[in-house]
């Protein structure tokens, strides 16, 4: 029972902080080597990489994890795992327009997944095309 004991209560606080951290820390890792995939390991002349190490320093990622990250994506074969970014159009309710990005290591999974959540919310996937001629891309917000 937690309360009774302060190291119970203590292992409860911290295993839910760092299974939460452990989480963050493996988005940053993907969103990282997707970039560096994408434009090469140098964030100087890799514009995506400089904004996905600058958004890992905000969230305290250690620099060895930041540079592991890099050395598996440029290293030959990698981590046996290839992320991909994917995009899905769709309209929400009432029309609105949709768009989603995905980060996937498998395509048909994370169609089914973004189906689901389209469907659970009251909104449809549409096909591809269907709404991205409204948008016109100008940049990243971070």
């Amino acid at each position: 029972m937690s309360g009774h004991s302060k190291w119970a209560t203590i292992k409860r606080k911290k295993g839910a902080a760092d299974a939460r951290r452990g989480h963050l820390f493996s988005k940053l890792s993907r969103a990282i080597a997707v970039a560096t995939r994408e434009g090469g390991g140098d964030p100087v002349s890799n514009a995506a990489l400089a904004t996905a190490i600058e958004k890992a320093r905000a969230n305290s990622m250690p620099k060895d994890n930041i540079e592991r990250a890099i050395q598996r994506a440029t290293a030959a074969g990698g981590d046996g795992v290839d992320y991909e970014a994917i995009t899905y159009e769709g309209y929400g309710p009432g029309g609105v327009a949709i768009i989603c990005v995905a980060l996937t290591d498998n395509r048909n999974r994370t169609a089914s997944d973004v189906r689901h959540i389209f469907t659970k919310n009251g909104s449809e996937l549409g096909t591809p095309g269907s709404v991205a001629w409204q948008f016109e891309r100008k940049g990243i917000i971070l």
